[in-house]
């Protein structure tokens, strides 16, 4: 199978899909994210104490949301993969495409509330090292 490579006017496009599925995704990972939080603070607790009851019935559905909220980033993810996307930091919403800038392959990087993709980096390179689109950038 050829690899896809994107324009940013392509990224640009799905952009309002993407603001959809990621606001799901951020959410839901926000949420498990602080469900194993109070889960971890019980057991520490539990610990200290050498032992103790549990609410029962509270552990279970904090650990049924934990498990909604995976499914629920996994769907996420999948729906981003399927537009050609790599979901690369759940809490600040990055997505980066591949894309062909002076026939170099690098990565078109989109943060959450982006309006418009308008940075990239190379493949080995990450959020930190983002750089702006010029106006001489040639993208096939």
């Amino acid at each position: 199978m050829t690899k896809r490579y994107f324009r940013p006017e392509e990224v640009d496009a799905l952009i309002p899909e993407l603001t959809r599925i990621m606001d799901a995704v951020m959410r839901a990972h926000a949420q498990a994210t602080e469900g194993n939080r109070r889960l971890q603070g019980e057991q520490h607790r539990i610990v200290l104490a050498g032992g103790g009851l549990i609410d029962r019935e509270r552990w279970r559905e904090t650990t049924a949301q934990i498990e909604r909220n995976g499914t629920e980033v996994e769907r996420g993810l999948a729906r981003i993969a399927a537009l050609g996307g790599t979901p690369k930091d759940l809490t600040m919403g990055l997505v980066d495409f591949p894309g062909l800038l002076d026939n170099d392959e690098v990565n078109l990087c989109w943060r959450h509330g982006e309006p418009q993709v308008r940075f990239w980096h190379g493949l080995d390179e990450g959020y930190a090292a983002r750089k702006p689109f010029r106006s001489e950038d040639k993208w096939s």
